[in-house]
């Protein structure tokens, strides 16, 4: 009786790796209109979520009915995480916008099964501490100019272009750097005159012509 011998190795050929199949994290899609709430302040906070088109703004109300916008999300941004069990501000669409909504439950299976939407997620809690530290220096010690300068300039580097196309308004602009929109339309147009910026005619986007001039005004 003969014994099978095993194959004999083949130089240069290894057996293929074996990978654990690509686990995609699946969320609910969500599209919004114009002002539409996604969350209101007090809400459960069952959700977080990751914009994927439009604008989406955090807000509060004030006790004497101002409004403070603590931020504004672009797409690839993700928000919404936080440390309790209740959203802290509320939140709502700029303009039409579309988000991706994960349940905050399964965030601990999402990093163990995608690492790469984990350190997704990780990254954009990162950030988004930085721009609120940013955003309370800004609002405590810099002048009318220089909030406006500093936020173009964080604008241009979310969007990736000089050209920005402004998904918000001048009162959005307002609330989120705590002047009035008088200020905020007054501030721009001394920088278009001092050639710092262009306003096109219909005044929803700017051009940024001179960005060491903001920087200077920013620093």
């Amino acid at each position: 009786m003969q014994t099978a011998l095993p194959a004999p190795a083949i130089r240069g050929y290894a057996e293929p790796v074996r990978r654990a199949p690509e686990v995609k994290v699946l969320g609910a899609t969500r599209v919004l209109a114009k002002d539409e709430e996604l969350f209101g302040e007090g809400d459960r906070a069952a959700f977080f979520y990751k914009v994927v088109s439009g604008a989406i703004r955090t807000s509060k109300l004030l006790s004497d009915g101002r409004r403070q916008i603590s931020a504004f999300h672009l797409p690839g941004d993700i928000f919404g995480i936080e440390a309790g069990d209740e959203h802290r501000f509320s939140a709502e669409a700029v303009d039409e916008a579309t988000v991706i909504a994960y349940r905050r439950c399964s965030l601990e299976s999402f990093a163990s099964q995608d690492g790469a939407f984990a350190c997704q997620v990780v990254n954009a809690m990162m950030r988004s501490l930085e721009r609120a530290q940013d955003h309370m220096m800004l609002l405590g010690r810099k002048s009318a100019l220089e909030k406006i300068a500093t936020f173009l300039l964080d604008l241009a580097e979310r969007l990736g272009d000089d050209h920005v196309d402004l998904p918000m308004s001048r009162t959005d602009i307002a609330d989120h750097l705590g002047i009035t929109i008088e200020t905020v339309s007054r501030t721009l147009t001394q920088l278009e005159r001092q050639n710092i910026i262009e306003l096109p005619a219909h005044r929803r986007s700017i051009q940024l012509t001179n960005k060491a001039a903001l920087r200077r005004l920013d620093s």
